[in-house]
């Protein structure tokens, strides 16, 4: 039966390794992560020689078929880590496979790994790598499933985040668990353990970097034009390229508009997870403009990513100062117009 993520980490820790593991996995973190589990584990229960195949197009699938018969030099365990990036070893691979799961040495155990993956890839080679041993299909984590993945990761390192600073880390990462986790090494060495609320985390990550584009933001909506101002032109200054910035901020301005132009403000930012420090920041922001603002500055944000792009003529840095002005300061967007 095919493992589950928390499933695999409790076999990985209670039981020997399996003469054949599948892993397969889409999402690069945890697919590095569980093959890095295996590998110690291979360790920790004596496997002295591990031998690395990438089984390219070109791959001779008899060079499997003799690292199985291959006696150890050392009389000791073996791990053999076969790297499949395609997830396709096709009718000869699939048949070597198969073939190795039939004839199971207890002292060598076959690590497959597969960076492609969908359900349309599962065949007889599948079956027999999860009737002999492990197969842990690695699917992509939903965004409901972040938070405890965020918070648990957190707790393994001594922090004990509160949910609006996992929403908080969740949003400043996009969901990206390789951002994510790099973030997090982050705190472990600026947070020293124990409780990290939202203000703290806020505070630490804007700290890692003396100008940050989510606080740029953040004093817009505020209306704290000077403030913002000084932010942006501290982001020019360190080099902060224009277009990924302006895919955070039109992404802003799109929930800025879903809520304005909503018939339930509760509702809607219920609808987008926002954890109230965020809520009141946009509730604060539609107070000074309606939904008809917020849709000229996404016009004007998209501009600016076109100018950004060289699809169009124009000094980004002055229009993003335009911009900002017209977030923090709504009536005087015509002028700027």
């Amino acid at each position: 039966m095919p493992l589950t993520l928390p499933r695999f980490h409790q076999q990985l820790a209670q039981a020997p390794l399996p003469p054949a593991i599948l892993l397969a996995s889409a999402e690069p973190l945890l697919l590095l992560e569980a093959a890095d589990g295996v590998r110690a584990r291979a360790r920790e229960q004596g496997y002295a020689e591990r031998e690395v195949i990438e089984a390219d197009a070109r791959f001779n699938w008899d060079e499997l078929t003799r690292s199985g018969a291959t006696l150890s030099l050392f009389a000791s365990r073996r791990l053999i880590d076969l790297r499949l990036p395609t997830g396709k070893p096709g009718k000869d691979g699939a048949a070597a496979i198969v073939a190795w799961c039939k004839d199971a040495n207890p002292d060598t155990t076959l690590l497959v790994t597969c960076e492609e993956w969908s359900r349309k890839h599962e065949g007889a080679w599948v079956e027999a790598i999860d009737k002999t041993g492990w197969f842990a299909p690695l699917w992509p984590l939903k965004r409901d499933e972040l938070p405890a993945w965020i918070g648990a990761r957190l707790a393994s390192r001594g922090i004990n985040a509160d949910s609006e600073a996992v929403a908080l880390l969740i949003e400043r990462t996009e969901g990206n668990l390789l951002a994510a986790a790099q973030e997090i090494d982050k705190l472990v060495m600026l947070h020293q353990g124990g409780q990290l609320d939202a203000a703290t985390l806020g505070g630490l990550i804007a700290d890692s970097a003396r100008f940050d584009v989510f606080q740029f933001t953040d004093a817009a909506l505020a209306g704290e034009t000077p403030r913002a101002l000084r932010m942006l032109a501290g982001l020019r200054g360190e080099g902060e390229e224009p277009i990924p910035m302006m895919a955070w901020i039109g992404r802003q301005l799109e929930l800025a508009l879903r809520l304005a132009s909503a018939g339930d403000f509760a509702s809607q930012a219920r609808a987008e997870h926002l954890w109230p420090a965020r809520e009141r920041l946009f509730r604060s922001a539609l107070r000074r403009a309606g939904a008809e603002h917020w849709r000229d500055c996404l016009l004007r944000a998209g501009r600016i990513d076109r100018i950004a792009k060289g699809r169009e003529a124009g000094d980004v840095w002055r229009e993003l100062e335009r911009l900002t002005v017209a977030i923090a300061e709504p009536r005087k967007a015509a002028a700027l117009a």
